[in-house]
């Protein structure tokens, strides 16, 4: 029901209220399985209502949700689950046929979701009805089983978010609890650069696993927001729930951006886009040309971000921003700090590029699950980098210029080429590879490979992809495939990863 607090997936409507009481009847369920204050509970969830309720109700008992990329495959899976101490899955009954028994930890209680018919249709068919794996728990009658948790929730706790590290294994994000006034302080502030505001109709077209949507999510269940929920992005069905709902706030990623301006004009021109106040893109550098035909085609309601998992969100560029100085990714907001250093941890003067640290004062502080280390590594003079180069201009704007760390950005969604390298190289007729991103015009980055066989080897690129489709998700299998005689390598066994990189982005003006 448009403007009314709660959540429209397809034609059904959830109010916020009812949305409340089933998170409360899952404490008490998640409570009765042994999860109390700092445990994990895992949700391998399409976006769906099931998602949102679990992880209100992890937070109602002080224990952390923990999203899962259900592109994942059942090893990968299975690494987060051990990894984050999970001591409960839920998921949903089509995901969890790829997972395999095998990867799940004994003594993590499983429990099975139904795909709605609705959401299955957006995933290829029927959907499913496979019977419970033995111990499983049924969601719907699990949760009509449990009275609502009445006890006020301890502290505050935020969702683990996995994000994948340059050692080819993910981390876990995790941060500090935080009292409620933190949390509320924290929504309001952030308000702006998340693209919500108190009242709006919003929509949640990325997956419910990724940092931005999920935050965004939760931000508009606070705020009695109207949010409507897609299961995958569709460019046309997207303009047709604008229109139909009149939506006013949201956030989005470049690649939604190319696949809405690659509809023909005609079809685009059916939809009244007149309610949009506000959008804010961010994940991923956004080609100049795409951000000022959506701004001819919106008006002047584009706004960028940048941000970080780790970080939260650090800027704000809005249209006439990026008309006056195009390529930037705006301001500092008031509560972050930004310096840029150089390889020696000396700050830089305006203009000169370095490594971009900085801190938003608003969030607690963070670790990595099971790799303290790891943590203090990215930290220097209490400001955290995620590996991006920029530079700050005379009026404060930042630019990012590359990323030290070689993650490839693929449609909004981080890929780590180390673990695809890690995979490949097991391949017996491999013998050294290197793996990195190249200019996609609608995905920003696609990932390639370059590979240099064994001494009598002749691999060819669908064995390649095979093997590594049972190894890695599929986002990650590489879309473009070459092999070489050879690949630079310095004296040092240091791979030239530049030299391969550089041919393919000469003329894309741009480097990332």
């Amino acid at each position: 029901m448009s403007g009314s607090p709660g959540i429209q997936i397809g034609e059904q409507f959830t109010t916020t209220d009812e949305i409340n009481v089933q998170a409360a009847k899952a404490a008490t369920g998640l409570s009765d399985l042994g999860v109390s204050q700092m445990d994990t509970v895992a949700m391998l969830l399409r976006n769906d209502i099931p998602f949102l309720v679990t992880g209100m109700a992890a937070k109602l008992l002080g224990s952390f949700p923990v999203p899962i990329n259900w592109h994942l495959s059942g090893a990968e899976v299975g690494f987060i689950l051990e990894d984050s101490s999970a001591k409960v899955l839920v998921v949903h009954d089509d995901v969890l046929q790829g997972v395999g028994a095998e990867n799940i930890p004994n003594g993590v209680h499983v429990i099975v979701v139904k795909t709605s018919p609705f959401i299955g249709s957006w995933y290829g068919g029927e959907t499913a009805n496979n019977p419970l794996p033995d111990g499983a728990l049924e969601w719907e009658v699990w949760l009509a089983s449990h009275s609502p948790w009445s006890e006020a929730a301890p502290f505050q706790t935020e969702s683990i978010i996995y994000t994948s590290g340059t050692t080819g294994q993910p981390k876990g994000v995790r941060r500090e609890r935080s009292t409620p006034e933190q949390m509320q302080a924290m929504m309001m502030g952030l308000a702006a650069p998340m693209g919500i505001a108190p009242g709006m109709n919003t929509i949640i077209s990325a997956p419910l696993y990724h940092t931005v949507p999920n935050v965004c999510a939760g931000a508009a269940m606070t705020l009695g927001a109207f949010m409507v929920l897609m299961p995958r992005f569709d460019a046309e069905e997207f303009l047709r729930l604008v229109e139909t709902h009149k939506l006013s706030h949201f956030q989005m990623v470049p690649t939604m951006f190319v696949r809405l301006l690659q509809l023909p004009e005609e079809v685009r021109a059916k939809y009244d886009m007149s309610s949009i106040q506000c959008v804010t893109h961010s994940a991923a550098p956004c080609a100049p040309d795409v951000k000022r035909a959506m701004i001819d085609w919106w008006g002047p309601v584009i706004n960028e971000s940048y941000g970080a998992t780790e970080l939260g969100f650090l800027t704000l560029s809005t249209s006439e921003d990026f008309l006056k100085y195009p390529g930037t990714v705006g301001k500092p907001l008031p509560e972050a700090t930004i310096k840029i250093y150089n390889d020696d941890g000396v700050e830089v003067p305006t203009g000169e590029q370095g490594t971009v640290y900085a801190r938003l004062n608003l969030f607690r502080d963070f670790t990595y699950v099971g790799d303290d280390e790891k943590r203090k590594s990215v930290g220097h003079e209490g400001l955290v980098t995620c590996g991006d180069i920029g530079y700050m201009n005379e009026e404060g704007y930042l630019f990012l210029c590359d990323r030290a760390a070689d993650m490839i950005i693929s449609g909004g969604v981080n890929i780590y080429p180390a673990e695809i390298e890690a995979a490949l190289i097991t391949h017996d007729d491999v013998q050294d590879c290197a793996v990195f991103g190249i200019p996609d015009a609608e995905m920003g980055e696609r990932v390639a490979a370059i590979i240099e066989a064994r001494p009598g080897a002749t691999p060819n690129e669908e064995s390649i992809e095979a093997f590594l489709r049972d190894r890695v998700a599929g986002y990650k299998v590489p879309r473009h495939i070459e092999f070489r005689e050879n690949l630079p390598r310095e004296d040092s066994g240091k791979l030239f990863k530049r030299k391969l990189r550089e041919p393919f982005w000469a003329d894309s003006g741009r480097s990332i």
